[in-house]
Parts: structure tokens; C-alpha cells; sequence
């Protein structure tokens, strides 16, 4: 997180002060000297922010009682719920945090918080940073029109709209040389992009085709692509990488949602469907998914030197 109260949770760490580049750097030194490529996604949560870490708000819901379905994190437990912000005062549903309507000069200041952050990136010594643009946080709820209601520069119109998103990557594209991801959701999933008069209702493939294209243009090398929710299934942001990808061959174009096997993701790479897969709770339930992807598909790939005698067998490639 950018700023202390851009974190999703209490739990959540954040590049905001000084004081987190050592910790961080010496995590990058270690996994440099292990020829590792690192990077870092800078975000700020938005009306999403100051809720509970999934593990502490299952524990609530189990003990029961009056509150025990609220996300929100209470001061109590290290939350700051009277210090949200959002676009509009339109909170992500009925158990979250109500947001404060930022004000344009803290919209400045947050984009300003961006640029802090990335300088501290460079300290650091990471490869490449990825600004979060999507899941319901703060960039996301600005572009669509689902949570923005606003009525100045920062609302109405669909480049009004992306003006946050654009202006951040503006910003840290003058203090950043290195690649710089953006990660989108394509759509909310929620209803029609466009209303029977033609206006924009919700979020969807063809503002995101635009901001895209505007992305491209200010200088980010690719474009992470997923969506508002897993609701359809696997592979659900597949298709659009795809579409994103072939109109605008200039951008490199990453996919994510529900991709959970060696196979499954190398159809969609060699079917031209994205030039890059990106992973989550994959990773989490599988620490090691590169190696076995690697021995599943014949290629050999180098370990950390610390697994060398585990894995050097076998990761030998298949005639």
C-alpha cells in the first residue's frame, strides 16, 4: 500500500515510509543473488480498505453475535473504518466501510504517494513495479461508473473516469525507467456497459479496450488483465487479453483467473491469447508450480541454488 490507510487490512505491509526499504531491500538482495527477477504492486485498497484479513473475519463469523458478518476492521483491532475514501460515498456493500468522497487536492496527494512509492522502489532495487487498477480498489472504483457518482474532473464522463489511473501512471512513468505493469479488471460483471440511452452504466471490455490504448501511450509495458470476480470460471479473463492483445499489438498483455495447470497455461500462451500468466493462489496453495510446471512440460529450468539436489534430476528436458 501507498499510504497507511490504502492497506486492505491491518495485516497488510506497505512502501509509504522510509523505514521499509531496508526490510525490503534485504528480501530483493536474497532473491537477486539467486538470479530471481523481483517486483513489487503498489496499490491503495479504497472503499475496500480497513477490513478484515480473511482468517480473522472467519473467526468472527464462527464466535457469532451482533457484527459478526461485518468485514470492516473496528479501531479496536487496528482498522481506521472512520478514514476510507473513495470516489463517491458508496460503500463496496452493506458490511463494508463507508467512504469519505476524496477531495481533489487528496486525490493529488495520493497520486503523489504513488510517486514516493516508486522512488523507494528504485532504493530498493526492484525490476519492475505493477500499479493495482482493479479488484474494487481505489483506481478501479474511480473508472467505473458503478462506484463513481462523481460531478467534477474526476467523474462523469469516461475520460474523466480514467483520469486518476492515468495521471498515477504519468507520474511514477517520470521517476520509473524500468517496465511498469498496470493490472485492469475488464469488466464488473454486474450488468450492461451501456444503458438503451447510450450511457455508461457499468464497467466493461470496451472502456477498458480505451484505457488500454491510453495506457500504452503513457508507457506501461503490459497490461495484467482479470476482472471484477470469479464468477464464470476458469480461465475467465482469458478472452479478454485476447480481445486486448489484438488491438493493440504494441502491449504486452498478462492473464489471470483460475489458470491452475502446467497444460492449461501453455494452450493459452501458444494459442496467442496472452504473452504472459500471471498467479496467485496458485502459488499459494503450490510454493513450487514453476519447477512442476517445468517437469510437466520437458523444459529445464534453473532452482534456487538451495534446491539444486532436489529438483536438478529432474528438470531435464523431454526428446
Amino acid at each position: 500500500a501507498v499510504t497507511p490507510e490504502g492497506r486492505i487490512t491491518p495485516e497488510c505491509t506497505g512502501i509509504w515510509s522510509d523505514s521499509h526499504i531496508g526490510p525490503m531491500k534485504r528480501v530483493v538482495d536474497f532473491a537477486h543473488g539467486q538470479g530471481t527477477t523481483v517486483g513489487i504492486q503498489l496499490a491503495h485498497a479504497g472503499r475496500k480498505a480497513s477490513t478484515l484479513a480473511p482468517w480473522v473475519q472467519g473467526r468472527r463469523e464462527k464466535a457469532g453475535g451482533e457484527g459478526s458478518q461485518s468485514a470492516i476492521a473496528r479501531e479496536v483491532e487496528g482498522g481506521w473504518p472512520t478514514n476510507v475514501v473513495g470516489p463517491s460515498d458508496i460503500p463496496f456493500a452493506d458490511n463494508y466501510p463507508t467512504p469519505k468522497p476524496l477531495s481533489v487536492d487528496e486525490i493529488k496527494g495520493i497520486v503523489q504517494a504513488y510517486v514516493e512509492a516508486a522512488e523507494r522502489c528504485k532504493k530498493i532495487g526492484f525490476d519492475f513495479i505493477e500499479i493495482h487498477g482493479a479488484h474494487g480498489y481505489l483506481i478501479h472504483s474511480f473508472y467505473s461508473p458503478i462506484s463513481n457518482q462523481r460531478t467534477d474532473n474526476y467523474g462523469g464522463s469516461l475520460p474523466n473516469r480514467l483520469r486518476l489511473a492515468l495521471e498515477i501512471v504519468r507520474a511514477i512513468r517520470q521517476v520509473w525507467d524500468k517496465p511498469m505493469f498496470f493490472r485492469l479488471s475488464a469488466t464488473d460483471w454486474a450488468k450492461e456497459e451501456k444503458n438503451e440511452h447510450g450511457e455508461w452504466v457499468s464497467w466493461g471490455i470496451q472502456q477498458t479496450l480505451e484505457l488500454s490504448r491510453l495506457l500504452a501511450e503513457e508507457g506501461v509495458d503490459l497490461v495484467d488483465v482479470s476482472s471484477g470476480g470469479n464468477y464464470v470460471g476458469q480461465q475467465i479473463a482469458v478472452p479478454f487479453a485476447k480481445q486486448i492483445k489484438e488491438s493493440i499489438p504494441s502491449l504486452s498483455v498478462g492473464s489471470v483467473g483460475l489458470i491452475t495447470n502446467p497444460r492449461q497455461s501453455e494452450q493459452i500462451l501458444a494459442s496467442g491469447s496472452a504473452d504472459v500468466l500471471l498467479y496467485a493462489r496458485e502459488l499459494l496453495r503450490h510454493a513450487d508450480f514453476p519447477l512442476f510446471a517445468a517437469q510437466e512440460l520437458g523444459v529445464a529450468v534453473k532452482p534456487a541454488d538451495q534446491y539444486e539436489r532436489a529438483w536438478g534430476r529432474m528438470l531435464t528436458p523431454k526428446d
